[in-house]
């Protein structure tokens, strides 16, 4: 079984599979202000996507219709809850390629810069001035191409945790290298405690339990 991609969030977008809302007789969300999403843009945006994650899924005008449909649907406060909590993803992603003590790939770097540098543009696929429906855009790169970053992200708050609970001396490549240690160490530990369970269940045999003293017959 296919596996989900990861996503920034607990609650993917509807991008693949939302049918409702308002919409007009083209299947546009009512009340959708005049923007341009040109064929052309959509595929220079479907065409990013694709750069940074090559397999995610494909960016189109009727899917990008009924996503700002589903947007439109919420009450506003939910709404911006939701395209807050993925545009504050990219604040780890900008923080560990700022971090002296992480060392990131140039691929996964150069990767990243794309994506911020989308995020940071007013004059993308949808303009940021509009009310709301101006972050679709941003918020749907940052989750579509997200399995990209994922690991990254997550290994990169694990060390932040580390540093501030753990507290390691000397240089931010010494501090990197005694998360990366003791990480490792835990692993092993975590390995070991399963080979003695598997010895304990080998050939498929349920661990013996307490022994028992029996007396003889009378």
């Amino acid at each position: 079984m296919r596996l989900p991609h990861p996503t920034p969030t607990n609650h993917p977008l509807p991008f693949e599979h939302f049918r409702g809302g308002l919409t007009d007789a083209l299947g546009a969300p009512a009340g959708f202000p005049e923007i341009a999403l040109s064929g052309p843009a959509v595929a220079r945006f479907d065409d990013l996507v694709h750069e940074l994650y090559p397999d995610a899924a494909r960016v189109d005008q009727p899917r990008l219709q009924q996503l700002a449909a589903w947007l439109l649907s919420l009450p506003e406060e939910e709404a911006r809850q939701e395209l807050d909590a993925r545009l504050q993803c990219t604040d780890d992603l900008r923080a560990l390629c700022e971090d002296a003590a992480w060392d990131v790939h140039e691929a996964t770097r150069m990767r990243i810069d794309k994506l911020l540098a989308y995020v940071d543009r007013e004059d993308d696929l949808i303009p940021d001035s509009l009310p709301l429906l101006g972050q679709l855009d941003d918020v749907l790169l940052i989750e579509l191409a997200w399995p990209a970053f994922a690991e990254e992200a997550n290994e990169y708050r694990d060390f932040c945790q580390y540093r501030q609970t753990e507290r390691p001396s000397g240089t931010p490549e010494e501090q990197r290298n005694a998360w990366m240690r003791d990480r490792l160490a835990e692993l092993e530990l975590l390995r070991q405690g399963t080979r003695m369970e598997d010895m304990h269940f080998a050939n498929g045999r349920s661990p013996e339990g307490p022994m028992r003293v029996t007396g003889s017959p009378l």
